[in-house]
């Protein structure tokens, strides 16, 4: 079959998948606009953040999958996909690990101020009775908001950090709670007033969109962090921006409402800019060594089922 890597994806499951007699084309400078001529005789697509609407699939007159390297899949047209025939199959909970670890480290930074810490030691400044102050993490209770793959993993970390853990999952059962150690909040607004540490983990659906907006963030205790390391449409920017400046939220996040191409170097940080308690990473979450390779491994693993069997595994759509 004819396989398209239009992203970034380890050279040794590549090389793998060509040993299995499969014709490989890896660009990952191709997005959405010039996937549209590059598709046409490709079986299969491979994408991380690189969208595939449906002016893409269209132009695939052989295409029979689209495999979204990593869980989420909103940044491709399944419902198209799905009109056209297009299998689209996802790769869940494989990159779990990073994005706990990653959401635990954004929180960890936020506590005790380690971006500023470093900042002033590097100029030359020593302030110790200034950040000497840190309401630390024991104790403190955190509020996991989606409690899919990376949000248990988030559970057991926090949990190690002797953090009092509640969640808000409509789509859990009383023994999915039970089984993680964690308390179930069957609404969000009474979570978000009792928690110190709110983090986000659900997809980015019509009903989530702009979900963590005014009305949410006036509900946040003064001073408490939030978390988003999910995807960037669940929060209104200018609305955490102004809880920022107005209620003392710290907020870390890997994820924006708009981010730039793969190959820009430039990012417009507005309404964000100047906020001293915002701490952001570039949508990195899943980008460890670890996670990257379970990835990978995943993907081949779907296109050796359906070259075997015909079958679609994780199939979304």
């Amino acid at each position: 079959m004819n396989i398209l890597i239009a992203d970034k994806f380890p050279s040794r499951w590549a090389e793998e998948l060509a040993k299995q007699g499969h014709k490989i084309t890896s660009d990952p400078s191709l997005d959405e606009n010039s996937l549209v001529g590059a598709i046409a005789d490709e079986d299969i697509l491979i994408v991380r953040s690189t969208k595939v609407p449906a002016a893409v699939i269209d132009a695939g007159k052989k295409l029979k999958l689209i495999i979204r390297a990593g869980a989420g899949t909103n940044t491709i047209d399944v419902k198209h996909a799905a009109e056209k025939g297009v299998a689209v199959c996802n790769c869940p909970g494989t990159n779990s690990v990073a994005v706990a670890e990653l959401t635990l480290g954004l929180i960890l930074a936020l506590d005790r101020r380690i971006y500023h810490n470093t900042k002033d030691l590097r100029e030359g400044k020593w302030n110790k009775s200034e950040y000497g102050k840190a309401k630390g993490l024991y104790g403190r209770t955190l509020g996991i908001i989606g409690l899919g793959a990376i949000g248990k993993e988030v559970a057991k970390r926090a949990e190690a950090f002797g953090m009092n853990v509640v969640a808000y999952d409509p789509n859990d059962k009383a023994d999915d709670f039970r089984a993680a150690g964690v308390t179930p909040e069957p609404d969000i607004y009474t979570l978000a007033g009792m928690c110190d540490v709110i983090t986000v983990h659900v997809p980015e659906t019509p009903q989530t969109k702009g979900l963590f907006n005014k009305k949410f963030f006036d509900t946040m205790k003064d001073g408490a962090i939030f978390i988003n390391a999910a995807r960037g449409g669940l929060v209104v920017a200018k609305d955490l921006a102004e809880a920022v400046k107005t209620k003392g939220i710290k907020a870390g996040l890997d994820v924006y409402e708009t981010e730039p191409k793969a190959n820009d170097t430039a990012f417009d940080y507005s309404p964000y800019a100047g906020a001293e308690n915002i701490y952001g990473t570039h949508h990195i979450g899943a980008s460890t060594d670890q996670a990257q390779d379970a990835v990978a491994q995943c993907t081949v693993q779907i296109i050796n089922e359906y070259a075997a069997t015909g079958k679609f595994l994780h199939k979304v759509n």
